[in-house]
């Protein structure tokens, strides 16, 4: 089970122009990080899990609420850095929730969910492998939306020559174009890839990853 599908993970009010300083809004999105939590917990509640499956959404909510606190106070430096680190909580406070009912990963300089890299072209592994059989395969995260990036610089992923094939094993390289990126600047984005049988899409999930320019 999933949340809404018409869920995008990212927090669309106008906090951070109402900001006095970024000190005072890395505070205001700390709280808030902590206040939504309860909400994902309550989605757990009420999908009623086995209780290994329920621990183990548990503590990836937990987890991601540190994580995501860490980096709005430790590593952000302006208000919209403030804004990525705390949408990328957000959303992987989602997946967290929805659980991950068949293998997939996503890695940036081997480390996933939280890494750090240099400027210029970066390599983003995908793997996921169905289950039962079943293929995976890269699908646009919303239409006519093929991924979701929020960040602090001018960057995209390079969608020409995308490996949208259906895998048994999915195993490719996406790449980042991040060469007017400064150190400090934050990335956010989230790849999606769906389990296919007979060419039916039958599961879906994302994976959000955070990157930090050093």
């Amino acid at each position: 089970m999933a949340m809404p599908a018409d869920y995008d993970g990212t927090r669309l009010d106008d906090s951070s122009e109402r900001a006095n300083s970024v000190d005072d809004y890395k505070v205001t999105c700390i709280s808030f990080i902590e206040d939504i939590s309860h909400d994902y917990l309550a989605w757990v509640d009420r999908y009623q899990l086995e209780p290994e499956e329920d621990k183990k959404r548990r503590d990836r909510i937990t987890s991601v609420i540190s994580k995501t606190n860490e980096w709005i106070g430790k590593v952000a430096q302006t208000i919209k850095a403030v804004d990525v680190a705390m949408n990328d909580g957000i959303q992987k406070m989602a997946e967290s929730t929805a659980g991950q009912p068949f293998q997939i990963g996503v890695f940036v300089n081997k480390q996933s969910g939280y890494t750090s890299s240099k400027p210029g072209i970066i390599q983003i592994n995908v793997k996921a492998v169905g289950r039962n059989g079943r293929k995976t395969k890269i699908i646009e995260h919303y239409k006519d939306q093929q991924f979701r990036l929020e960040s602090t610089a001018k960057v995209f992923l390079d969608e020409t020559n995308l490996p949208l094939g259906e895998y048994d094993l999915l195993d490719v390289y996406l790449n980042l174009d991040a060469t007017k990126a400064k150190q400090r600047d934050l990335i956010s984005f989230t790849i999606t890839v769906a389990e296919i049988e007979n060419g039916f899409e039958t599961d879906k999930r994302g994976v959000t990853t955070i990157i930090h320019i050093i």
